[in-house]
C-alpha cells in the first residue's frame, strides 16, 4: 500500500515536471501541485485514451505519452481558471 502511494508521488512529480516544462512560460505552483498536476494528468490522460479506445475499466494510470498530455491539458485548464500566463502585451 505504501509503495503504491509512493509510486504514484514519484510518478505524479516526473509526469507534473515534464508538463511544466512543454507548456511555456513560468510556473510558481510548486512541488505539491506539481505533484497533483501529474496525477490529475495521469488520471485524465487514462480517462480519454479510455473513451477512445477500449472504454473505461475503472482508475488506473495510462502510459506515460497519455499522462504527459493528460498533465498538459490540466495545467492548461488551471491556467486558464486561475488567470496565469496572461501575455501582458
Amino acid at each position: 500500500m505504501i509503495f503504491t502511494i509512493l509510486g504514484w508521488i514519484i510518478f505524479g512529480l516526473i509526469v507534473g515536471f515534464i508538463a511544466r516544462a512543454l507548456v511555456p512560460g513560468k510556473d510558481d505552483i510548486g512541488i505539491l501541485r506539481t505533484i497533483a498536476l501529474g496525477v490529475v494528468g495521469s488520471v485524465l490522460g487514462g480517462l480519454v485514451f479510455g473513451l477512445l479506445t477500449v472504454g473505461i475499466r475503472g482508475f488506473h494510470p495510462t502510459g506515460w505519452i497519455g499522462s504527459v498530455i493528460g498533465a498538459v491539458i490540466a495545467l492548461l485548464i488551471y491556467n486558464r481558471v486561475t488567470g496565469r500566463k496572461h501575455d501582458r502585451t
